[in-house]
């Protein structure tokens, strides 16, 4: 591969989010299964808004590092073993509504700030069109951030 294009650090980033974005998903089908509450209406079908986005940008992702000459991860332990969101068992009324939106919150911060590395990572190496797509998924976990902390009557910043 030409030097000039040789992308090692967006490859390793991209395939972290691989990773996370299948983990995400995970977690927010574990919410949208285990929810109960008055607001469950109108968060359930929120839940499959999300996952929907994911895994556009999951696809997004792999199909990026693919054209960058990389392997995405694609089995189930690979995601396990690279991901940085908890893999955690939950029991119907283990959590309230709000603290299981207090967890998606957790986990929405915890993929903003992979969204931003990946952006620094291909400034870096001169990757605009891998930063560009990154740049739109930033965007959009930042407003999920926004309406789930809105939700928890909170500040998109408090508690960080």
């Amino acid at each position: 591969m030409n030097q000039k294009y040789d992308y090692p650090k967006t490859r390793a980033q991209l395939n972290q989010l691989v990773a996370d974005l299948e983990q995400v998903q995970t977690n927010v089908h574990q919410v949208h299964w285990y929810m109960r509450g008055k607001q469950f209406f109108n968060l359930h079908p929120q839940m499959d808004e999300f996952n929907e986005t994911f895994a556009d940008e999951l696809d997004e992702v792999a199909e990026r590092l693919i054209s960058l000459n990389g392997a995405p991860f694609a089995t189930t332990h690979e995601f396990i073993e690279h991901t940085g969101l908890p893999d955690e068992k939950i029991d119907f009324g283990q959590y309230t509504l709000p603290e299981l939106m207090q967890r998606l919150v957790e986990n929405f911060r915890y993929l903003r700030d992979q969204f931003q590395k990946a952006i620094e990572i291909t400034d870096e190496e001169n990757d605009q069109p891998t930063q560009d797509i990154i740049n739109g998924f930033k965007s959009d976990i930042d407003k999920k951030i926004w309406m789930l902390t809105a939700y928890l009557d909170e500040s998109p910043f408090s508690g960080e």
